[in-house]
Parts: structure tokens; C-alpha cells; sequence
């Protein structure tokens, strides 16, 4: 089973969503122990490992190691504007 790592961005956005939403997207990096690479997964373009995840209104930004075992979770976004790439572009 992977270990989830989650970056201090990640964290603290995570922190700062209503209660509903918080369980919602905590439930869904939980779930990728099981399944890290679900079917609903897509890589993001230009950004190799990086992959993306929709979960209701939100964007999670992960990359999953095989060989070490491990899944960082690198940022959590709205899904609805580009402020995740923008950051994106910015840490990388």
C-alpha cells in the first residue's frame, strides 16, 4: 500500500475548504492507497509524472512513485479556474 505525502501547499488549502468538501477531497487521496492510479486519472500536459484528479469542484495534483512506493500529493485547486496550473507553473 502506498504512503501519501502531502505538501505543505496541499495541506493547507485542504484546511481551508468548508467542512463537506474537506471529507469529500480527504476521502479521495485516501482512496488512491488502494487504487493509485484510478480510471479517471489523466497525466498533466507538459508536466510528466505529474497527473490530475477531479473531485466535485476541486483539482488534485499528485505524482505516484511505484518504485518508491509513494504518492505526493503536490497541490489541491478549484477546478474551475486556472489558478492550479498557474501555481503549478510557478513551483516547478
Amino acid at each position: 500500500m502506498p504512503t501519501i505525502c502531502l505538501k505543505p501547499r496541499a495541506v493547507k488549502f485542504i484546511k481551508s475548504l468548508p467542512p463537506k468538501h474537506k471529507e469529500q477531497v480527504k476521502k479521495y487521496i485516501l482512496s488512491l492507497q488502494n487504487d493509485p492510479m484510478p480510471h479517471d486519472v489523466r497525466p498533466l500536459t507538459g508536466y510528466s509524472p505529474y497527473v490530475r484528479a477531479d473531485v466535485g469542484e476541486y483539482r488534485i495534483i499528485y505524482i505516484y512513485d511505484s518504485e518508491k512506493d509513494l504518492i505526493t500529493v503536490v497541490l489541491v485547486g478549484k477546478r474551475n479556474d486556472g489558478s492550479v496550473y498557474r501555481t503549478m507553473k510557478r513551483i516547478i
